[in-house]
């Protein structure tokens, strides 16, 4: 299935599986529906089986979502319990759709007591409470694993809730990492089961085989032991002062706790002028994404000896980018509950394969000599984008073997996802724009059905989380400050601009008037920038519609973020009663 088909789907609130190979754009394919859902102003659930997974989301795990932790076993009581907790409850009842990344990985006792919890929670006998569930992951990588004392452990399909939510199932079938046949070749089979001579061929080809490459290659390993005495030993062969980052935090400490144990970037970062990393987050603006490698060739201290200047590798073809200290957050309803800061950067001469999962890497050396998981192998190669970037340092029979169950569910998978895509092409394009209508009338809190029109959402009467942004403007308050004030991002405060901005309820409506003061947040010399773009964005347009973010962010220089370019997207007009239905 094509990840446009899939985006159909998934906009109708049908509760979907996302699947296929490693390289086929499953989470790019989530992160433009939560783009979709968010645009609309839908509350949606942002987590992952587990941490790291979940940082590459910009969310937290399904444990700490929906309150059941790592206890294995949930009772009437202990729902009764959770139901008391305010925070756990709120949002649980508030949010509409749910996505959870690398569900290979989850136990499937968790997903049926995910389904108990929202039902209980939320009042609603349906499956998961009638939150629609978006699961995303590959069976064929890594699988759960049961721990001392836990019930025996199983793949979600196992589950009585994934009985019961009648998940659809779309595997996509494009691949986006893999560059070149003979790869592919090899790992299709690998899915297979049936790993061909000319497989192990072309495999053995790269024994101890150098890459043809500038980038020094990653070694990928399946024990942390030999990841950490890798990195310690090269470092200390670059000669030279070394610097040492040390991570930031705020928040409740068990929850700075957890983003310190899902993030990639090290508490304390160790580097030296000449030291190999990846970049651990995207940050599309400045040209790097997770997984993308350099060689540092600037850090320490600036001209005062207290303050350290920022990290600056240079990538390849000899682009050199300062990089952007980043944060890792938890929040809830758009307020901060805890915050880690760092350079997203690691040294990388060495990452297990476990870390390496939803990574794309141009050179890597892998030792798989002491595989001892099914799925494993496949993970560590399919990491890499051409067998030209592989080295192999060793390799077990086990390495090439994936979990003989899902063989056969896996034909069962890939025919569901047929027969979906099949009903949807033979059903009418006005039937399926009027399913996904009737699901945004249903969860969008500002979205009327067929018009696409806001209007108030009836219900208990309260303060608005709008109207509160909307006091602080009328006391003009800078975007940090109301951004501290109601505990949410800089970016949060904007999406508030962006709704007050034209809103038909006069106790939140703001004029560009009101909001006119918050120009002095871009240089002049930015906005004269942006402003040019917009207008040349919004002409070539002729819709109506605001301009679009990317095709304005294309005509400015690197350095004009993208929040910049929201905010003054609203300054100048471009964001009102008119483009209401709109927003990107």
């Amino acid at each position: 299935m094509t990840q446009s088909s899939a985006l159909s789907l998934l906009k109708t609130g049908a509760n979907m599986f996302i699947t296929g190979p490693a390289g086929s754009g499953k989470t790019h394919l989530i992160n433009e529906y939560i783009k979709y859902l968010q645009e609309h102003g839908v509350s949606v659930g942002i987590t992952a089986s587990t941490g790291i997974a979940a940082t590459h989301m910009g969310g937290v795990t399904i444990h700490s979502w929906s309150g059941m932790g790592i206890r294995n076993n949930f009772d009437d009581r202990d729902l009764e319990e959770l139901a008391e907790k305010g925070y756990v409850a709120n949002r649980i009842k508030d949010t509409a759709v749910l996505i959870i990344d690398e569900v290979s990985m989850l136990h499937h006792f968790r997903l049926d007591t995910l389904n108990a919890i929202t039902k209980h929670i939320r009042k609603n006998d349906m499956p998961f409470g009638g939150l629609q569930v978006v699961l995303c992951g590959d069976f064929f990588q890594l699988p759960p694993v049961s721990k001392y004392g836990e019930p025996d452990t199983h793949f979600i399909y196992r589950s009585e809730a994934w009985k019961e939510g009648k998940f659809a199932v779309c595997y996509l079938s494009e691949n986006y990492r893999q560059k070149d046949d003979a790869h592919l070749s090899i790992l299709n089979e690998i899915r297979s089961g049936e790993v061909s001579d000319g497989a192990r061929e072309e495999l053995k080809n790269r024994y101890n085989k150098r890459t043809l490459t500038t980038i020094v290659p990653t070694r990928l390993y399946t024990h942390n032991a030999d990841v950490d005495a890798v990195n310690d030993i090269e470092l200390g062969k670059v000669s030279g002062p070394e610097t040492i980052y040390e991570m930031s935090s705020k928040g409740k400490k068990p929850l700075v706790e957890a983003l310190k144990k899902s993030c990639l970037a090290p508490e304390m970062l160790r580097l030296r002028k000449g030291a190999h990393v990846m970049c651990v987050k995207n940050n599309f603006d400045k040209g790097y994404v997770n997984g993308t490698l350099g060689t540092i060739v600037s850090c320490g201290f600036g001209v005062d000896p207290v303050i350290h200047t920022a990290p600056t590798p240079e990538f390849p073809q000899g682009r050199r980018v300062t990089i952007e200290s980043a944060s890792w957050k938890i929040e809830d309803d758009g307020r901060v509950l805890a915050e880690i800061n760092q350079y997203p950067l690691r040294l990388a001469w060495a990452i297990t394969v476990h870390k390496s999962q939803g990574m794309s890497l141009d050179a890597i050396e892998v030792d798989l000599s002491k595989s001892f998981e099914p799925g494993m192998g496949y993970v560590a190669l399919s990491r890499v984008r051409t067998l030209n970037g592989l080295t192999i340092l060793g390799i077990n029979e086990a390495a090439l073997q994936v979990h003989p169950e899902v063989l056969e569910y896996d034909r069962h998978l890939r025919q569901l996802s047929e027969k979906a895509e099949a009903v949807l092409a033979g059903t009418d394009n006005s039937d399926i724009q009027k399913a996904q209508d009737e699901f945004l009338a249903k969860v969008a809190p500002l979205y009327s059905m067929g018009k696409g029109k806001k209007k108030k959402r009836l219900g208990i009467e309260k303060v608005s989380t709008y109207a509160k942004t909307a006091k602080l403007v009328r006391s003009r308050v800078s975007l940090g400050e109301m951004a501290n004030e109601r505990e949410m991002t800089v970016e949060t405060i904007i999406a508030h601009l962006e709704q007050l901005v034209g809103s038909v309820d006069e106790s939140e409506k703001l004029s560009t008037k009101d909001i006119e003061y918050l120009k002095y947040e871009i240089s002049s010399q930015h906005f004269g920038k942006i402003q040019k773009a917009l207008e040349e964005v919004s002409l070539k347009q002729k819709d109506g519609k605001p301009p679009l973010l990317s095709s304005v962010k294309s005509k400015v220089p690197a350095n004009i973020t993208f929040k910049d370019i929201r905010l003054a997207r609203v300054l100048l007009g471009y964001i009102g009663k008119e483009h209401a239905s709109s927003g990107e």
